[in-house]
């Protein structure tokens, strides 16, 4: 095999792309919730039952398949029953994680469940372990499914919601390692194991339950969790987040160094690696594959944006993000036997953010964007692909030139995502197509003029896809011409 040079087998299926893997995540911190998506019916911002209704047109058209709430940190701190009844009884607290402000309560339970119905996505609530109960978690699964005379279904349908919900994904704890109760893994997984039981299905509502997972490459912690509680979940949650310069001085989102690409990009394809050790340990006690692995905390964290509250984690968005994005999914989609759900950290200004707010403007951001294009891998047949490209080796960083995968639809038609991760030069591939007779060739693409391109309020557009025009058909060929950090989709009828 040539360099730059990619076969596609059409033939040979890898299995289906779970469309959950383009799922989202929104935690109560900073203006993510509030200001971000809930303002509230008596708001100046148009809106439809206080979900502003520019946010929510947007976000409908990336067709997103599940949403995750409240938290992240915040979940082992939250309390559902202090967000449910008239908002203005509602609990008023510190939300002491991200800033020290105050919670108001004002989005509970319903709404996030009426923005899911809006979206049309499937919610995933993660419950609290951390400083939360059995009997607490019990009454919370009750209230939301159960479908006949209780106290807590009586006290829905007295809060206004006769019919029970549909509520398939609920996570049992979040990052209990860490800021969900500092546990070892033997602890948690012996509460894992009590608070799930609890978690019951009501009626024909079938609850696929999520338990807390590994810090990043903590693989005792998988072990721990497979050999003692493999038989009683679902899934088990996989969090990693691109810091380019470590946790503690993660480095600036726009005024960033080549070196500071160079390292993003090596700690992207990383991800890669965190996959196939997790799932090689998961496969000694899951051989079947029965458990889904769900990834749902990951994208680039960097420090907040001069002069914003440092507990809001807000963050400018740029074509470095967009080709973070790219890659992930690609690594996703090569791993589909194993990553049932993927939820980027997070929908609307908190760190890679789909979307960004400043009282009523909106603007999309270049990740945005490419879930926007990427969508239409949701639920397609992955096929089969060989890469061979150059290895990029620059301050001391290493990761290959480009990134690749394909998938089938549903009406026949391939679809290639292309990422190169080049910040400076352009590559030529030659793409081999097995197996289909097409037509047509059309791609579209995400780039910008500078490795820190970024979509602002007073110019949103600087970064937004365009049609793809460095394609083309020899014979059962493509000639592809991908531009330095960009981001291409091809569609082959």
């Amino acid at each position: 095999m040539k360099k730059n040079q990619v076969i596609i087998n059409t033939d040979i299926h890898k299995g289906t792309i779970n469309k959950n893997i383009y799922g989202h995540f929104a935690e109560h911190l900073g203006r993510g919730i509030y200001e971000g998506i809930w303002v509230g019916e008596d708001s100046s911002i148009p809106n439809t039952n206080g979900i502003r209704n520019d946010v929510l047109e947007a976000l409908k058209e990336l067709h997103i398949p599940v949403l995750r709430w409240p938290g992240g940190c915040f979940a082992d701190e939250y309390h559902w029953k202090d967000g449910v009844g008239p908002r203005e009884n509602r609990k008023r607290m510190v939300n002491t994680h991200w800033g020290g402000v105050v919670e108001n309560n004002h989005f509970g339970t319903h709404e996030f469940m009426m923005l899911c119905d809006m979206l049309g996505a499937e919610p995933y609530i993660s419950g609290n372990v951390g400083s939360g109960s059995v009997k607490e978690m019990s009454e919370w699964v009750e209230y939301m499914t159960f479908d006949g005379e209780s106290p807590m279904a009586n006290w829905r349908i007295e809060n206004g919601k006769k019919e029970p919900w549909k509520m398939k994904y609920f996570g049992v704890g979040n990052e209990n390692w860490g800021c969900g109760g500092n546990m070892t893994p033997e602890y948690y997984a012996d509460l894992y194991r009590r608070y799930q039981t609890y978690v019951r299905n009501y009626g024909d509502n079938q609850i696929y339950k999520i338990a807390g997972g590994p810090n990043v490459d903590d693989y005792n912690w998988t072990e721990v969790l497979m050999q003692k509680a493999a038989n009683l979940m679902d899934g088990l949650s996989v969090h990693y987040y691109v810091h380019p310069g470590g946790f503690e001085n993660k480095g600036q989102a726009v005024h960033f160094s080549e070196a500071e690409w160079d390292v993003s990009m090596q700690k992207t394809m990383y991800m890669d690696e965190l996959i196939t050790r997790h799932s090689t340990i998961m496969d000694k006690y899951d051989p079947d594959k029965r458990i889904g692995m769900i990834v749902d905390e990951w994208g680039a964290w960097y420090d907040v944006e001069p002069g914003t509250n440092p507990g809001f984690l807000y963050q400018q968005n740029t074509i470095r993000d967009a080709i973070i994005a790219g890659v992930h999914f690609n690594i996703f989609h090569q791993h589909n036997d194993r990553v049932q759900m993927a939820n980027i950290a997070q929908m609307v200004n908190v760190i890679q953010a789909m979307i960004l707010t400043e009282g009523d403007k909106m603007l999309l951001t270049p990740t945005y964007h490419v879930f926007d294009m990427y969508k239409v891998h949701q639920d397609a047949e992955r096929v089969a692909l060989d890469l061979h490209v150059d290895t990029i080796q620059e301050n001391g960083f290493t990761y290959p030139q480009v990134s690749a995968s394909a998938s089938k639809a549903q009406d026949g038609t391939l679809h290639i995502s292309l990422c190169n991760l080049d910040k400076s030069n352009s590559v030529s591939l030659d793409i081999d197509l097995l197996g289909i007779n097409y037509s047509q060739a059309t791609g579209s693409i995400l780039t910008g003029s500078e490795m820190n391109t970024k979509n602002t309020f007073d110019n949103p557009d600087q970064v937004k896809p365009q049609v793809f025009t460095g394609l083309k058909i020899q014979g059962n060929s493509l000639k592809v011409d991908l531009p330095s950090k960009s981001i291409v989709v091809i569609a082959i009828s």
